[in-house]
């Protein structure tokens, strides 16, 4: 379209070593969560962290991330199908969520509302627009929600575009699981992205099936480090044991902060010639046409 803002990639490497983001997901789902992403982050282990901001628990959270602001994306995790978002009244399983991304998509009048609420909460508690947005099991790019979020954060932060994750994975690590989660969107909301001039990620890696022992997601760890390309994002979901808030995924996300926490991580991000990158710093949008 004219005058529409075309995409710089990520800035190329320097040094030699090869920029990744690595995002832990998940900030304020509970204590342990919480606790486990600022422990990384004060290691600096993560570049970037999304917060689940309908959680009860966000608005104190935030002040435990104060220390790493400004050398810590701190972004948005797009809440459809978590318990929060059931509790605020518009809740859905991954289940109907996906049926409707492939049957005629969300409403965008009321996924635009759903959308905004959850900006003001972020900035309410962080004072500050988020660094990023990506999505609790991926759906900000469903049908729909896409569209909205696109719209919403072009009108909200013409000045200060954050950046949009992309879940389709690199080429060489693709499997049924990622093919899916591709379908549901990767394509059309890298194209209403752009239309936007708003950055993105050019790939996701660290999908998994969250069924690996410490060691077999460190081998899978440093498949993923050498194989992601420039500027890739990672995401990650460390945590401590808490029993307050039901998990399902509670002893993966220990085995991930027990990896992510060890020298072992540190060695295999230098073998694959990684370092750790901001995607605020990664990716920058060109400027529009008049």
């Amino acid at each position: 379209m004219d005058g529409a803002p075309a995409m710089i990639g990520p800035q190329a490497p320097t040094g030699g070593a090869k920029p990744l983001v690595l995002c832990a997901d998940d900030y304020a789902f509970n204590v342990g969560v919480s606790q486990a992403i600022c422990t990384l982050a004060y290691q600096s282990r993560l570049t970037a962290t999304s917060v689940m901001v309908l959680s009860p628990r966000w608005r104190a959270d935030a002040l435990r991330l104060a220390e790493r602001r400004g050398r810590l994306d701190v972004g948005l995790h797009l809440d459809w199908t978590s318990p929060f978002a059931h509790a605020a009244g518009h809740g859905v399983t991954l289940l109907e969520a996906m049926r409707r991304a492939l049957f005629g998509g969300f409403d965008t009048q009321v996924a635009r509302g759903v959308i905004e609420r959850q900006l003001d909460l972020f900035e309410a508690a962080w004072g500050a627009p988020p660094d990023h947005v990506d999505g609790h099991q991926h759906v900000q790019q469903f049908a729909g929600i896409r569209e909205a979020l696109v719209d919403v954060l072009a009108r909200r932060y013409p000045g200060h575009l954050p950046w949009l994750r992309i879940s389709r994975a690199p080429a060489g690590q693709r499997t049924f699981k990622t093919s899916v989660l591709s379908v549901l969107g990767a394509a059309p909301l890298t194209r209403l992205a752009c239309a936007a001039g708003i950055p993105c990620t050019p790939a996701l890696s660290g999908i998994y099936g969250f069924d690996l022992s410490v060691a077999g997601y460190g081998r899978q760890m440093g498949h993923w480090l050498h194989s992601s390309p420039t500027g890739a994002e990672i995401m990650c979901h460390p945590g401590a044991a808490d029993s307050l808030v039901k998990d399902e995924i509670a002893t993966a996300r220990s085995r991930e902060l027990e990896y992510l926490s060890s020298a072992a991580f540190g060695q295999a991000l230098q073998t694959a010639g990684v370092r750790l990158a901001r995607g605020s710093l990664l990716y920058a949008p060109r400027a529009v046409s008049a």
